[in-house]
């Protein structure tokens, strides 16, 4: 008897600890004067764990270069935009192996809804975002399932610095798919 309550106390336990938000790290852009975005990745305690540098070309598709704490390059994302305002980015790793695909909509109020999949065109993902009155977006990140399993916060001051701050429904768990 002992032991099935030991296991009940246990599974409890663990059940109230996935539903729990962990702050997990945050990003920090800023954009140049040719319009260039580079961002900032860091950790929960505050170390960088990577940056992100964005670029457009005339015709308005981006690239994305991602590298690790170190400077070498991790990976690269391209994406364009159809007529629709629909974005497809392409995820390639630093051997320019393509490593998965995102598909971004928008709707009539301007919430995002974002479709990630693998390369083989497996869901592993999508992240829903809404922006509230002062101009703050909200995202819920949810696995393959539709499982919530974290969220971010982003602004952006008055010098155009957009933030975000990342949590996650546990230790250990990445909200990023690529």
């Amino acid at each position: 008897m002992k032991k099935i309550i030991t296991l009940i106390a246990a599974m409890v336990a663990v059940s109230f600890t996935s539903f729990a938000q962990v702050y997990v790290g945050s990003s920090t852009s800023t954009t140049d004067y040719f319009g260039n975005r580079t961002t900032v990745h860091r950790d929960a305690y505050g170390r960088t764990t990577g940056t992100s540098t964005t670029s457009t070309d005339y015709f308005g598709n981006t690239t994305t270069t991602h590298r690790d704490a170190y400077g070498y390059t991790i990976g690269t994302s391209t994406s364009s935009t159809d007529y629709f305002g629909n974005t497809q980015t392409t995820h390639r790793d630093s051997y320019g192996y393509t490593t998965g695909t995102s598909s971004m909509s928008t709707d009539y109020f301007g919430n995002t809804t974002e479709s990630r999949r693998d390369a083989y065109g497996y869901s592993t993902g999508s992240t829903t975002s809404s922006t509230d009155y002062f101009g703050n977006t909200h995202s819920t990140h949810r696995d393959a399932y539709g499982r919530s399993i974290g969220g971010s916060t982003t602004s952006t001051d008055i010098f155009g610095t957009t933030t975000s701050s990342h949590s996650s429904s546990s230790f250990g768990t990445s909200i990023w798919s690529f």
